[in-house]
C-alpha cells in the first residue's frame, strides 16, 4: 500500500524550533532543516546567517494528509512562533528568521491566506501578521550537524532558553496530536 505525502516548507526564526515540534507531530513522516528562496546556489549557513543570500532558514515537511492536513500544519505553525515580527524571532534577528509559508501549489496558498484572513479577523495577535505566502523555490538542505538537532543538543543553553519553551508550549496546546 502506497502512502501519498505532501510537502510543506515553512520559516519561522530558526529552524532547530520548527524542526523539533514538526518532529513530534503526528501524521508528519519527515523534516528537513535548510535554506529556501533566496538568490545563490547551494548556500552555507555563514553565508545565509551573513544576510546576503536572501535565504529563509525553514523547514521542509513531509506529511500524509490522510492523517493531517496542510491547515492543520499551519495551525501549529502559528502557536509555535510569532508571525507579528518582521525578520525576526526573539533575539534572532535578520531577513533569513523571517516568518514564511512557501507554498507548494495554490490550493496551499489559498488555504494559507484563508487562515490568516481568519487569523486577522479574529485578533488573535495583536500586531498584523506580517508572513510571507509565496511560491516554494528551491530547497537547499542544511549541513548535517543542523538535522536533528534539539534531539542531539538539547542541553545546549539556545535549545534550553528558546527552542525547549517551543516545544513545551506546543506539547500542550497540541497533546492529542503528538506522536507516541
Amino acid at each position: 500500500m502506497t502512502t501519498s505525502t505532501e510537502t510543506a516548507t515553512l520559516g519561522g526564526g530558526c529552524f532547530w524550533c520548527l524542526e523539533a515540534v514538526y518532529d513530534a507531530l503526528q501524521g508528519v513522516t519527515a523534516v528537513e532543516s535548510g535554506y529556501s528562496n533566496g538568490k545563490i546556489v547551494n548556500p552555507t549557513y555563514r553565508q545565509v546567517c551573513a544576510g546576503d543570500t536572501g535565504h529563509a532558514e525553514v523547514v521542509r515537511v513531509t506529511f500524509a494528509p490522510a492523517l493531517i492536513s496542510f491547515r492543520e500544519i499551519l495551525e501549529v505553525f502559528f502557536v509555535i512562533h510569532d508571525p507579528t515580527t518582521l525578520n525576526c524571532q526573539g533575539n534572532d534577528a535578520g531577513t533569513q528568521y523571517r516568518s514564511g509559508i512557501y507554498f507548494h501549489s495554490a490550493e496551499q496558498k489559498a488555504v494559507a491566506e484563508q487562515l490568516i484572513a481568519e487569523l486577522t479577523a479574529e485578533k488573535v495577535f495583536r500586531d498584523p501578521i506580517v508572513t510571507e505566502v509565496v511560491a516554494a523555490q528551491t530547497f537547499y538542505i542544511a549541513e548535517d550537524y543542523h538535522q536533528e538537532y534539539f534531539a542531539h543538543n538539547s542541553e545546549q543553553p539556545y535549545c534550553q532558553y528558546v527552542v525547549a519553551p517551543k516545544l513545551a508550549k506546543f506539547r500542550q496546546k497540541f497533546a492529542a496530536r503528538l506522536k507516541s
